[in-house]
């Protein structure tokens, strides 16, 4: 029984982990984007409901190079209408990384900041709760450590 004590917190502390690991990646990613200097003229292909929520919206553009890239996107304008062009972000080379959010390092940092805060709090919470637990609990299991069962207070 004690063992889904640690795996369980654990587990919360490497998922939450993984997920600050791939907002990270993401950040860098979009940022990437925009340093890159490399801009297109994207037309809108449109949104459909993306899984977790929100809507995905569908771009098209043709990179410096010729190649025609399409992408999706969460959190485009909406005010964008079917056949509209917006200017996009990419990089260059032969993964093409594109975003067609203006570039906002202010508002993409705190955007990255809260959920990174909320997580380190949930993995420090996990940790507290692992270093807790395995002061309180003695060698033998039992939850009072240090104590001889054998002598009495009694006077």
């Amino acid at each position: 029984m004690d063992v889904i004590r640690y795996v369980v917190p654990g587990l919360l502390m490497a998922l939450a982990g993984w997920m600050a690991l791939r907002l990270v990646r993401c950040w860098w990613r979009i940022r990437g984007a925009w340093d890159s200097g490399l801009t297109a003229e994207a037309r809108y292909l449109g949104a459909h409901p993306a899984v977790r929520g929100g809507l995905r919206h569908v771009y098209e553009f043709i990179t410096h190079d010729g190649r025609v890239i399409r992408f999706e996107e969460d959190g485009g304008p909406s005010a964008t209408a079917v056949g509209d062009y917006v200017t996009v972000h990419y990089t260059g080379g032969r993964r093409v990384v594109a975003t067609a959010l203006a570039p906002s390092r202010t508002r993409r940092t705190m955007t990255a900041v809260g959920p990174l805060a909320f997580l380190g709090v949930v993995a420090l919470c996990c940790a507290g709760f692992l270093t807790a637990y395995g002061q309180a609990t003695g060698p033998y299991g039992d939850l009072v450590s240090g104590v001889d069962r054998g002598t009495s207070v009694a006077p």
